[in-house]
């Protein structure tokens, strides 16, 4: 970061350095994107990438539910009237105008509007404190607890693990567990232009380390899960309605009493059908796989370099 003049003779001579200021929005642009609680897997040119982690149990900060990861929606995609990248508010359990506005275009019954109501849906994402075992691109960053978010079928992966089919024989396993979890080995390739993790592999089971203390210092070492899904990371009702109308250039179609007596609704994220009185919204369910982003998180980074450019 360029020095500040600290007298007026100082800043008699810095004057009219463009390049000085150019240099300062730059550095103060990428300190406020840049998140260091968490980590990303590096991956070469052709989308290529390794490493070995740990999943590490719930943190011991206060307020946390026990669980050791959390789980949120988010919605990304670009209409006449720019980008909409936010957080969905069905995270919490609570409505969501965009969620709203998909349910009746997948309920008017036209397969143009079911494919708008698509390229609208959730995205979803898991978020877990990890221990970097091995970041052979990143060798720094080996030894420290961060934060990972990564997509359902890495989630799939460790849901196995804890549940494994009984026809193999193979006994249950928390990944979470710092005694009698298992490393894993976390592989990356590009499929059809898109981030691949499927060759990726839990390691045989093991200890973090044999040292108590040790394990207890990683433990208090990692970050809180709650502070991602608390109310101030999220707009409210009417500030996304509001960006949703601006996003598409038009009002915004929800499922309110001034559009719709009682009637059906169908979720197309929850892939569900429930009957509400007027002024009501779908109720949320399991996720239907059809309607389940199996894409990676690193998507989400992909449209927020869109909107600096554009």
């Amino acid at each position: 970061m360029p020095v500040t003049p600290t007298s007026f003779s100082a800043l008699k001579r810095s004057r009219g350095s463009v390049e000085q200021l150019t240099k300062a929005i730059q550095q103060s642009t990428q300190a406020k994107k840049e998140d260091e609680r968490f980590w990303e897997l590096s991956v070469d040119k052709a989308g290529n990438g390794h490493a070995v982690i740990r999943f590490l149990p719930a943190p011991s900060v206060d307020g946390e539910d026990g669980l050791p990861w959390v789980r949120t929606f988010s919605h990304a995609f670009k209409g006449t009237g720019g980008w909409l990248i936010d957080l969905c508010s069905t995270t919490l359990d609570q409505k969501c105008p965009v969620c709203e506005s998909n349910t009746l275009l997948w309920n008017s019954g036209i397969e143009a509007n079911k494919g708008v109501a698509r390229d609208r849906k959730r995205k979803l994402s898991y978020t877990a404190n990890i221990l970097i075992v091995a970041d052979p691109s990143k060798p720094e960053n080996e030894g420290k607890v961060k934060l990972f978010k990564f997509g359902k079928k890495i989630f799939d992966k460790v849901f196995e693990k804890m549940h494994p089919d009984p026809a193999f024989g193979e006994a249950p396993l928390n990944p979470f567990d710092l005694w009698e979890g298992a490393n894993f080995k976390l592989r990356a390739r590009k499929v059809a232009d898109y981030r691949n993790y499927d060759s990726s592999e839990f390691a045989v089971q093991s200890a973090v380390s044999a040292d108590e203390a040790k394990l207890e210092e990683i433990w208090k070492s990692e970050h809180s899960l709650a502070e991602i899904v608390a109310l101030k990371n999220f707009k409210t009702y009417e500030q996304t309605k509001s960006r949703l109308g601006k996003v598409l250039g038009t009002a915004v179609m929800t499922a309110s009493a001034d559009q719709a007596g009682s009637q059906s609704f169908e979720d197309p994220d929850a892939g569900i059908v429930s009957t509400e009185t007027p002024g009501g919204t779908p109720t949320l369910g399991e996720l239907s796989p059809i309607f389940t982003d199996d894409s990676d998180p690193d998507d989400m980074k992909f449209f927020e370099k869109l909107v600096d450019n554009d």
